[in-house]
């Protein structure tokens, strides 16, 4: 009998396996080869074009399609918009005020629709967007695997809980990207994304003000900008050397104690993942693997694919 028990669970290990492999299997490079060829080109225009408008766009995709990922699954969820009867998720507190481009995704939907009509997903062209953005910043490319589905809900209170916060300790952070599957190594790669963009003055103002690991030049730099109280949406960048630019001057930041948030020096502060801070400062091509790969492996986070969901319309709400 315990034999039998023993054959039946190992056959049952081998069908969720199957329909985890199946599931992602589903995600492919080509998938719109056939019913949207253009899609690529599409995208990157549209990239291109925004970026010339907006210099902070990059970083802010990287940072909605994080956002997106880690709530859920990458399904596109975080771009549903409130009304009167839904609640979405770009009021929950990580989100508020401070996630951007989900108007370039709508544009770039837009585009999609009028070439190739109810074909491709809005977590595709996130997915793709996202990028293109670090690309035409000067980092790595990757291949994106294709084939998500939009969801038709969205969770705020996912998205308070998922989401780690600019003052979470490593410990904290780990936790938070073990739960969705990302190892030590990937999380220190995917913080990298900080190397552009900027933060609001409230996310950092404790850091700058109290923390005793930090360089104290730096931090009285960023205090002029950043006072005391008062000026909670000021900005100051996330990479103080090249903040514009996709690199790895982040990692080199953090060795120096210029870390802008809490979360950042949290990596490079004595612990498990100093000696991976310094690989990734000692050379960019470590870093643009580890993080590309990185990449691929966030956006396989619970896919939606097959039957499940819907192509979206317009990306701001359920068709």
């Amino acid at each position: 009998m315990a034999a039998a028990r023993s054959v039946s669970s190992l056959a049952f290990s081998i069908l969720v396996l199957l329909f985890v492999c199946t599931a992602h299997a589903q995600l492919r490079p080509n998938f719109y080869s056939s019913t949207c060829p253009s899609l690529h080109r599409i995208v990157q225009n549209a990239m291109r074009t925004a970026i010339r408008n907006d210099r902070r766009l990059p970083a802010s995709m990287i940072r909605l399609f994080f956002h997106d990922c880690f709530v859920n699954g990458c399904d596109a969820s975080v771009l549903l918009a409130d009304t009167a009867t839904f609640t979405g998720e770009q009021n929950a507190f990580p989100n508020r005020n401070s996630i951007r481009g989900m108007d370039v995704v709508e544009t770039i939907k837009s585009a999609v629709e009028a070439s190739c009509n109810a074909t491709v997903s809005c977590a595709d062209i996130l997915a793709l967007a996202t990028r293109d953005g670090v690309v035409l910043s000067g980092g790595p490319s990757w291949t994106v695997p294709l084939g998500r589905r939009d969801a038709r809900t969205a969770s705020q209170s996912a998205a308070n809980s998922n989401l780690p916060g600019p003052s979470s300790s490593l410990s904290a952070l780990i936790s938070s990207f073990a739960n969705q599957g990302l190892n030590l190594r990937e999380l220190v790669a995917l913080s990298g994304a900080h190397t552009f963009g900027v933060a609001r003055c409230a996310t950092f103002r404790n850091r700058i003000y109290n923390d005793a690991n930090i360089e104290p030049v730096y931090a009285r730099s960023t205090q002029t900008n950043c006072p005391r109280s008062g000026g909670d949406a000021n900005l100051s960048p996330l990479d103080v050397t090249t903040p514009r630019a996709f690199d790895n001057a982040y990692y080199r930041n953090l060795l120096s104690r210029r870390g802008l948030l809490h979360s950042d020096q949290e990596l490079f502060n004595n612990g498990s993942a100093d000696s991976i801070v310094r690989s990734y400062a000692a050379s960019s091509s470590v870093f643009f693997r580890d993080f590309a790969a990185a990449m691929v492996r966030m956006g396989n986070i619970s896919p939606l694919t097959g039957s499940n969901g819907e192509i979206r319309l317009v990306c701001s709400r359920v068709n």
